[in-house]
C-alpha cells in the first residue's frame, strides 16, 4: 500500500475584507499518498486554490488568515512550521504551478535566471551547474533550442511555452508533490492537451504526486485516479474519477458532468446548466449551501449542514438525499 505524504485535516481560512470576514475554506480534509494524482474539481470561488495556498502558507496575511487545521507532510505540520522551516519545502520537496504563467514569472529578469535561483537555494548549485540544469530542465518540458532560449525574457516566450517554463520551474528540485493550480486556464485546446500530456508523462518519469486544480472535469478524466469535488469552501464529493463519472451522488456533481459536451451522444441535447448563484460566504453556512440551486432539496437541508460521509468503500458525499430513491439517508 503507497505512503501517505500529505494529510489535511479541518483546514479553515477566512479573509477579512470592508464587508466583512469571507469565510473561504470551511474545514477541509483530505490526503494525497506517493505517486498518486488528486484532481480538485468546482467553480470559481468555491476554495480550490486557496486550499491549496493555504497548505504551502502562501496567503496573504493580512487580509488572509488560516483559522484552524493542520497539514500533516511526512509527519510534519506545515502550518505550524517557522517562515524559515516552510521556504526549504516550498519549491523543493513541494512545488506549486500557479494559474497565469505571465504574472508568476517575473517580467525584468531571464528566463535562464528565474530558473537557476531555486536550484543555488535548494540544491548548493553553482551559477555553472545551474544553468546546465536548467537547459536540461527545459529540454524536458519540450522547449527547443534551450540554451539560446535562457537569455530570453517571459514576453519572448508564447503563452504554451511560458507555461512549460514554470512546469519546468516547479520540477527542478525533484519535489516529491507538485501542485497545479489550472495550468491550462487561458491556453487553446490545442496547447491545453499538450500541457496535460506532458504533466503526465513527467509524473510517470519521475514518481511524484500531484494535486491537479481545475474547473474543467473532462481533464480531470484524463489525468486524476482520485477527485474530490468542492462547493462552498466544503468538499462535498469525494470518489475514484471511474466511480465519480459512473455513479456521482451529489445533486452539484451531476450537474457538472451533466454541463461536458459528449462525443458519443447519439443524439443532440442541451446541455445542463446548474440554476442560480454560488454562496456568498460572508457567514459559514449552518445549512447545506447549495440547496437554494437543489432540485432535490428537502426540509432537513435547510436545517443543517450535511458531513461528508461514506456511502460506499472509497466514496463519501455530503448530501442528506438519496438521489436513487429520493429519501433521506
Amino acid at each position: 500500500m503507497p505512503n501517505q505524504l500529505l494529510n489535511v485535516q479541518d483546514l479553515e481560512t477566512h479573509f477579512r475584507t470592508p464587508d466583512g470576514i469571507v469565510h473561504a475554506v470551511n474545514g477541509v480534509s483530505f490526503s494525497l499518498n506517493e505517486g498518486e494524482t488528486l484532481g480538485v474539481v468546482g467553480e470559481s470561488g468555491c476554495g480550490k486554490s486557496v486550499t491549496m495556498l493555504s497548505v504551502l502558507r502562501l496567503i496573504q496575511s493580512p487580509p488572509g488568515e488560516i483559522v484552524a487545521g493542520k497539514a500533516e507532510y511526512l509527519g510534519q505540520d506545515l502550518l505550524k512550521m517557522s517562515n524559515e522551516e516552510i521556504r526549504h519545502i516550498r519549491g523543493a520537496q513541494i512545488s506549486m504551478i500557479f494559474q497565469d504563467p505571465m504574472t508568476s514569472l517575473n517580467p525584468v529578469l531571464t528566463i535562464g535566471k528565474q530558473l537557476a535561483e531555486p536550484l543555488i537555494i535548494h540544491m548548493n548549485m553553482s551559477q555553472e551547474q545551474a544553468r546546465d540544469r536548467s537547459v536540461e530542465l527545459l529540454e524536458m518540458v519540450g522547449i527547443p533550442n534551450a540554451g539560446d532560449r535562457l537569455k530570453d525574457y517571459p514576453h519572448q516566450y508564447s503563452g504554451g511555452m511560458r507555461q512549460r517554463v514554470m512546469i519546468a520551474m516547479a520540477l527542478s528540485c525533484n519535489p516529491q508533490i507538485l501542485i497545479a493550480d489550472e495550468p491550462t486556464t487561458a491556453l487553446d485546446v490545442t496547447i491545453q492537451a499538450q500541457i496535460v500530456e506532458l504533466a503526465k508523462r513527467l509524473r510517470d518519469e519521475l514518481g511524484m504526486a500531484v494535486i491537479w486544480i481545475t474547473h474543467d472535469l473532462g481533464v480531470v478524466a484524463g489525468i486524476a485516479q482520485r477527485v474530490f469535488v468542492m462547493y462552498g469552501g466544503f468538499i462535498i464529493e469525494e470518489a475514484y474519477v471511474k466511480e465519480l463519472y459512473a455513479n456521482p451522488q451529489h445533486p452539484y456533481t451531476i450537474g457538472l458532468i451533466g454541463s461536458l459536451p459528449r462525443i458519443d451522444e447519439t443524439e443532440r441535447h442541451r446541455l445542463y446548466s446548474i440554476q442560480g448563484q454560488p454562496p456568498v460566504l460572508y457567514q459559514k453556512p449552518q445549512v447545506c449551501s447549495f440547496a437554494p440551486r437543489c432540485k432535490f432539496a428537502i426540509d432537513k437541508c435547510w436545517q443543517e449542514n450535511p458531513m461528508l460521509d461514506p456511502i460506499a468503500p472509497d466514496h463519501r458525499v455530503a448530501c442528506w438525499v438519496d438521489l436513487k430513491t429520493g429519501k433521506r439517508r
